[in-house]
Protein backbone atom coordinates (compact mmCIF):
# COMPACT_ATOMS: atom_id res chain seq x y z
CA UNK A 1 0.00 0.00 0.00
CA UNK A 2 1.22 3.51 -0.58
CA UNK A 3 1.75 5.32 1.98
CA UNK A 4 0.51 8.81 0.33
CA UNK A 5 -3.13 8.11 0.63
CA UNK A 6 -5.79 5.15 1.53
CA UNK A 7 -6.97 2.84 -1.83
CA UNK A 8 -9.59 4.05 -3.39
CA UNK A 9 -13.41 2.44 -3.12
CA UNK A 10 -14.75 2.79 -6.52
CA UNK A 11 -18.70 1.55 -7.06
CA UNK A 12 -19.40 0.56 -11.10
CA UNK A 13 -23.18 0.97 -11.16
CA UNK A 14 -25.90 1.01 -13.45
CA UNK A 15 -29.82 -0.11 -12.94
CA UNK A 16 -29.51 -0.93 -16.97
CA UNK A 17 -28.37 -4.22 -17.81
CA UNK A 18 -25.80 -5.64 -20.02
CA UNK A 19 -24.13 -2.38 -19.88
CA UNK A 20 -20.23 -3.90 -19.38
CA UNK A 21 -20.25 -3.17 -15.39
CA UNK A 22 -19.10 -6.21 -14.61
CA UNK A 23 -16.75 -6.54 -17.44
CA UNK A 24 -15.22 -3.14 -16.50
CA UNK A 25 -14.58 -3.91 -12.95
CA UNK A 26 -13.05 -7.12 -13.81
CA UNK A 27 -10.68 -5.03 -16.29
CA UNK A 28 -9.77 -2.11 -15.14
CA UNK A 29 -8.61 -4.16 -11.56
CA UNK A 30 -6.44 -6.45 -13.78
CA UNK A 31 -5.17 -3.27 -15.13
CA UNK A 32 -4.54 -1.76 -12.15
CA UNK A 33 -2.97 -4.76 -11.17
CA UNK A 34 -0.66 -5.34 -13.38
CA UNK A 35 0.41 -2.05 -12.81
CA UNK A 36 1.48 -3.13 -9.30
CA UNK A 37 -1.34 -2.29 -7.44
CA UNK A 38 -3.12 -4.38 -4.67
CA UNK A 39 -6.94 -4.59 -6.27
CA UNK A 40 -9.76 -5.70 -4.38
CA UNK A 41 -13.06 -6.81 -6.11
CA UNK A 42 -15.79 -7.23 -4.62
CA UNK A 43 -18.64 -8.84 -6.72
CA UNK A 44 -22.22 -7.47 -5.03
CA UNK A 45 -23.81 -8.52 -7.67
CA UNK A 46 -25.90 -12.32 -7.17
CA UNK A 47 -25.31 -12.44 -10.78
CA UNK A 48 -21.71 -13.58 -10.03
CA UNK A 49 -20.46 -12.77 -13.74
CA UNK A 50 -17.31 -10.64 -11.98
CA UNK A 51 -16.21 -13.82 -10.27
CA UNK A 52 -16.78 -16.29 -13.12
CA UNK A 53 -15.03 -14.03 -15.48
CA UNK A 54 -11.65 -14.37 -13.15
CA UNK A 55 -11.87 -18.09 -13.29
CA UNK A 56 -13.04 -18.68 -10.22
CA UNK A 57 -15.11 -21.87 -9.64
CA UNK A 58 -18.49 -21.34 -7.59
CA UNK A 59 -17.86 -24.82 -6.24
CA UNK A 60 -14.90 -23.58 -4.51
CA UNK A 61 -16.27 -20.90 -2.67
CA UNK A 62 -16.16 -21.14 0.94
CA UNK A 63 -17.16 -17.71 2.15
CA UNK A 64 -18.66 -15.07 0.24
CA UNK A 65 -19.82 -11.35 0.36
CA UNK A 66 -22.95 -12.59 1.73
CA UNK A 67 -21.30 -14.48 4.38
CA UNK A 68 -19.78 -11.32 5.27
CA UNK A 69 -22.75 -8.75 5.59
CA UNK A 70 -24.87 -10.89 7.73
CA UNK A 71 -21.78 -11.07 10.29
CA UNK A 72 -20.81 -14.79 9.73
CA UNK A 73 -17.13 -14.27 9.09
CA UNK A 74 -14.79 -11.19 8.48
CA UNK A 75 -14.21 -9.59 5.23
CA UNK A 76 -10.36 -11.41 4.84
CA UNK A 77 -11.84 -15.10 5.65
CA UNK A 78 -13.80 -14.37 2.05
CA UNK A 79 -11.00 -12.84 0.37
CA UNK A 80 -9.99 -15.49 -2.26
CA UNK A 81 -6.56 -14.71 -4.73
CA UNK A 82 -6.55 -14.91 -8.32
CA UNK A 83 -4.70 -15.84 -10.65
CA UNK A 84 -4.05 -12.74 -11.90
CA UNK A 85 -0.97 -10.06 -10.47
CA UNK A 86 -2.41 -8.01 -7.63
CA UNK A 87 -6.16 -8.82 -7.91
CA UNK A 88 -8.00 -10.69 -5.26
CA UNK A 89 -11.90 -11.03 -5.12
CA UNK A 90 -14.54 -11.68 -2.52
CA UNK A 91 -16.39 -13.58 -4.53
CA UNK A 92 -20.55 -14.06 -4.50
CA UNK A 93 -23.16 -16.96 -5.26
CA UNK A 94 -26.79 -16.21 -5.52
CA UNK A 95 -27.34 -16.26 -1.91
CA UNK A 96 -26.51 -12.36 -2.24
CA UNK A 97 -30.53 -12.23 -4.09
CA UNK A 98 -31.65 -12.38 -0.54
CA UNK A 99 -29.67 -9.65 1.62
CA UNK A 100 -31.49 -6.58 -0.16
CA UNK A 101 -34.47 -7.77 1.73
CA UNK A 102 -32.76 -8.92 4.58
CA UNK A 103 -31.02 -5.71 5.02
CA UNK A 104 -34.01 -3.63 5.35
CA UNK A 105 -34.41 -4.99 8.77
CA UNK A 106 -30.88 -4.69 10.35
CA UNK A 107 -29.66 -1.82 12.42
CA UNK A 108 -27.72 0.80 9.93
CA UNK A 109 -29.11 -1.11 6.53
CA UNK A 110 -27.45 1.97 4.51
CA UNK A 111 -24.14 1.42 6.31
CA UNK A 112 -23.42 -2.48 6.32
CA UNK A 113 -21.01 -2.88 4.09
CA UNK A 114 -18.97 0.09 4.72
CA UNK A 115 -18.75 -1.29 7.92
CA UNK A 116 -17.47 -4.43 6.20
CA UNK A 117 -14.77 -3.38 4.03
CA UNK A 118 -13.51 -0.24 6.31
CA UNK A 119 -10.32 -1.82 7.20
CA UNK A 120 -9.65 -2.41 3.76
CA UNK A 121 -8.55 0.58 2.25
CA UNK A 122 -5.38 0.39 4.80
CA UNK A 123 -3.93 -2.36 2.58
CA UNK A 124 -5.56 -2.04 -1.16
CA UNK A 125 -4.81 0.63 -3.54
CA UNK A 126 -7.96 0.69 -4.85
CA UNK A 127 -11.16 -1.52 -4.08
CA UNK A 128 -14.01 -2.39 -7.09
CA UNK A 129 -17.37 -2.69 -6.15
CA UNK A 130 -19.39 -4.40 -9.25
CA UNK A 131 -22.98 -3.63 -8.38
CA UNK A 132 -26.25 -5.45 -9.05
CA UNK A 133 -28.32 -3.79 -12.13
CA UNK A 134 -31.15 -2.43 -9.83
CA UNK A 135 -31.41 0.39 -7.83
CA UNK A 136 -32.00 -1.73 -4.33
CA UNK A 137 -30.51 -1.59 -1.10
CA UNK A 138 -27.50 -3.63 -2.44
CA UNK A 139 -26.88 -0.88 -4.78
CA UNK A 140 -27.58 1.69 -1.70
CA UNK A 141 -25.06 -0.07 0.24
CA UNK A 142 -22.21 0.14 -2.39
CA UNK A 143 -22.39 3.96 -3.03
CA UNK A 144 -22.43 4.72 0.72
CA UNK A 145 -19.01 2.31 0.86
CA UNK A 146 -17.67 4.15 -1.95
CA UNK A 147 -15.06 7.47 -2.60
CA UNK A 148 -16.71 7.68 -6.01
CA UNK A 149 -19.11 5.82 -9.42
CA UNK A 150 -17.98 4.88 -12.69
CA UNK A 151 -21.67 4.82 -14.67
CA UNK A 152 -21.07 2.65 -17.96
CA UNK A 153 -23.09 3.33 -20.54
CA UNK A 154 -24.03 1.98 -24.00
CA UNK A 155 -24.73 4.41 -26.97
CA UNK A 156 -28.36 4.17 -27.26
CA UNK A 157 -31.13 6.50 -26.43
CA UNK A 158 -32.63 4.38 -23.51
CA UNK A 159 -29.11 4.46 -21.59
CA UNK A 160 -29.87 8.49 -21.23
CA UNK A 161 -33.19 8.00 -19.06
CA UNK A 162 -31.03 5.60 -16.88
CA UNK A 163 -28.00 7.93 -16.40
CA UNK A 164 -30.43 10.86 -14.98
CA UNK A 165 -31.55 8.14 -12.63
CA UNK A 166 -28.88 7.42 -11.11
CA UNK A 167 -26.90 10.26 -11.15
CA UNK A 168 -30.58 11.34 -8.87
CA UNK A 169 -29.85 8.46 -6.59
CA UNK A 170 -26.19 9.40 -5.74
CA UNK A 171 -27.69 13.00 -4.97
CA UNK A 172 -29.73 11.45 -2.68
CA UNK A 173 -26.81 8.85 -1.48
CA UNK A 174 -24.83 11.89 -0.77
CA UNK A 175 -27.00 13.84 0.84
CA UNK A 176 -28.25 11.28 3.47
CA UNK A 177 -25.28 8.78 3.72
CA UNK A 178 -21.78 9.62 2.10
CA UNK A 179 -21.18 13.06 1.50
CA UNK A 180 -17.96 12.83 -0.33
CA UNK A 181 -19.80 10.23 -2.87
CA UNK A 182 -18.31 11.65 -6.55
CA UNK A 183 -19.02 10.49 -9.57
CA UNK A 184 -15.49 8.98 -11.00
CA UNK A 185 -17.12 9.03 -14.42
CA UNK A 186 -19.61 7.78 -17.08
CA UNK A 187 -18.09 5.46 -19.35
CA UNK A 188 -19.42 4.29 -23.21
CA UNK A 189 -19.32 0.82 -23.09
CA UNK A 190 -19.82 -1.42 -26.74
CA UNK A 191 -19.54 1.48 -28.80
CA UNK A 192 -19.09 0.85 -32.82
CA UNK A 193 -17.25 3.91 -34.31
CA UNK A 194 -19.13 3.86 -37.21
CA UNK A 195 -22.36 4.22 -36.66
CA UNK A 196 -23.78 8.08 -36.45
CA UNK A 197 -26.05 7.22 -33.53
CA UNK A 198 -22.94 6.87 -30.95
CA UNK A 199 -21.81 10.26 -32.15
CA UNK A 200 -24.74 11.33 -30.90
CA UNK A 201 -25.04 9.96 -27.70
CA UNK A 202 -21.81 10.54 -26.43
CA UNK A 203 -22.09 14.57 -27.58
CA UNK A 204 -25.12 14.67 -25.98
CA UNK A 205 -24.21 13.19 -22.36
CA UNK A 206 -21.20 15.49 -22.75
CA UNK A 207 -23.06 18.79 -23.00
CA UNK A 208 -25.01 18.09 -19.78
CA UNK A 209 -21.99 15.84 -17.76
CA UNK A 210 -18.88 17.75 -19.67
CA UNK A 211 -16.32 17.31 -16.59
CA UNK A 212 -18.08 13.73 -15.82
CA UNK A 213 -17.58 11.86 -18.83
CA UNK A 214 -14.83 9.63 -19.38
CA UNK A 215 -12.71 10.55 -23.05
CA UNK A 216 -12.10 6.72 -23.31
CA UNK A 217 -14.53 4.98 -24.64
CA UNK A 218 -14.75 1.29 -24.77
CA UNK A 219 -15.54 -0.26 -28.07
CA UNK A 220 -17.47 -3.20 -29.07
CA UNK A 221 -14.42 -5.77 -29.88
CA UNK A 222 -14.45 -9.62 -30.07
CA UNK A 223 -11.40 -10.18 -27.39
CA UNK A 224 -13.53 -8.34 -24.41
CA UNK A 225 -16.56 -10.68 -25.49
CA UNK A 226 -14.35 -13.83 -25.77
CA UNK A 227 -12.61 -13.07 -22.17
CA UNK A 228 -14.66 -13.64 -19.63
CA UNK A 229 -15.60 -17.32 -21.16
CA UNK A 230 -11.89 -18.37 -20.90
CA UNK A 231 -11.60 -16.83 -17.06
CA UNK A 232 -9.48 -13.93 -18.07
CA UNK A 233 -9.60 -10.04 -18.25
CA UNK A 234 -9.02 -9.20 -21.99
CA UNK A 235 -5.25 -7.85 -21.08
CA UNK A 236 -4.47 -11.04 -20.12
CA UNK A 237 -6.00 -12.91 -22.83
CA UNK A 238 -5.71 -10.96 -26.04
CA UNK A 239 -3.33 -8.22 -25.04
CA UNK A 240 -2.74 -6.13 -28.30
CA UNK A 241 -6.79 -5.94 -28.72
CA UNK A 242 -8.40 -2.73 -28.92
CA UNK A 243 -10.50 -3.78 -26.25
CA UNK A 244 -7.06 -4.16 -23.72
CA UNK A 245 -5.96 -0.92 -24.99
CA UNK A 246 -9.12 0.81 -24.21
CA UNK A 247 -8.98 -0.10 -20.68
CA UNK A 248 -5.17 0.65 -19.83
CA UNK A 249 -6.14 4.15 -21.47
CA UNK A 250 -9.21 4.05 -19.62
CA UNK A 251 -6.61 3.45 -16.28
CA UNK A 252 -4.17 5.98 -17.53
CA UNK A 253 -7.21 8.91 -17.55
CA UNK A 254 -8.14 7.84 -14.01
CA UNK A 255 -4.97 8.55 -12.88
CA UNK A 256 -4.59 11.51 -14.47
CA UNK A 257 -7.73 12.56 -13.41
CA UNK A 258 -6.72 11.55 -9.42
CA UNK A 259 -3.03 13.69 -9.90
CA UNK A 260 -4.71 16.79 -10.90
CA UNK A 261 -7.61 16.30 -8.00
CA UNK A 262 -4.62 16.04 -5.90
CA UNK A 263 -2.82 19.27 -7.63
CA UNK A 264 -5.82 21.10 -7.24
CA UNK A 265 -6.44 20.12 -3.27
CA UNK A 266 -2.88 21.23 -2.80
CA UNK A 267 -2.85 24.49 -4.25
CA UNK A 268 -5.83 25.28 -2.59
CA UNK A 269 -4.76 24.93 0.32
CA UNK A 270 -1.22 26.70 0.11
CA UNK A 271 -4.01 29.78 -0.70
Amino acid sequence: MRADRMGKIIAVSNQKGGVGKSTTVVNLAAVFGARGEKVLIIDFDPQGNTTTSLGISKKSIRNTIYDVLLGDCELQEAVAASAFRGVSVVPTTQDLASASVQLLTMENRAMRLRECIKDAADFYDHIFIDCPPTLDMLTINALVAADSVIIPIQCEFLSLEGLVELHQTVSRVRETWNSKLEVEGILFTMCVARYKLTEQIIKEVKKHFPKETFNTVIPRNVAISEAPSFGEPVIYYEKKSKGAKAYEDLAREMIKREKKKAREAAAKQGE
